[in-house]
């Protein structure tokens, strides 16, 4: 496998040769630094740790710091990336090479926070009629018996906070590779906010 974290820039769209409009999502990837390396006979399983966005040593406390070698800076950001494909060392800084010969990536972020909704919104229900009369416009139904045992069931779509949940799209096709500006743009749209911090890997299904 291969990964890197990155940051989302936000949303354009590109012209092919054909002149078809294509919505891409600009996502920047500044150089990961390695961390750390994790072998099977010492650990167990195969890994690298990645290190992005470099921190203050003042402002980290000495157990976080202490996951750091000498020779890399304090890093906002650590992810762990088991069966990595390229031979590293701790210290080394990783970029928008990697994926040179890479199609298709899989995006992992948080997703928006909307808040607290209806079941419309959270679920995609109908609702009942919008006519004049009518008592059930945007309600659930019903939720669980009438009767014994008289409480809800388990698992019914119900109201309540949406997003914020940790979500992964597979499969984004990679349209453009921009090495002076170390972006890449995918097709399509990719959770979380602007300048939210994205797990980029290469897609499992293709």
């Amino acid at each position: 496998m291969k990964g890197l974290i990155a940051k989302k820039v936000g949303m354009t769209q590109v012209f092919d040769e054909n002149g078809n409009l294509t919505p891409v999502t600009v996502i920047q990837v500044e150089p990961n630094t390695v961390v750390a390396t994790k072998t099977k006979e010492a650990n167990g399983y195969n890994a690298v740790v990645l290190g992005f966005d470099d921190v203050k040593e003042s402002r980290v406390s000495k157990p976080y710091k202490g996951l750091f070698p000498e020779n890399v800076a304090p890093k906002r950001h650590l992810k762990e990336f088991r069966d990595f494909e390229k031979e590293v060392a701790v210290g080394d800084k990783i970029g928008l090479e990697l994926f040179e010969k890479t199609s298709f990536l899989d995006v992992t972020a948080t997703s928006k926070g909307k808040g607290f909704q209806g079941v419309m919104k959270r679920w995609g229900f109908h609702g009942g009629r919008a006519s004049h009369g009518s008592k059930f416009h945007r309600e659930a139904g019903g939720t669980g018996n009438s009767t014994t045992p008289g409480h809800c069931l388990k698992n019914v779509k119900m109201a309540g906070r949406m997003g914020g949940e940790r979500v992964t799209v597979q499969n984004l096709k990679i349209v453009k590779i921009d090495t002076e500006l170390n972006v890449i743009m995918v097709r399509g749209a990719v959770p979380g906010t602007k300048n939210c911090t994205l797990i980029v890997k290469s897609a499992v299904k293709k």
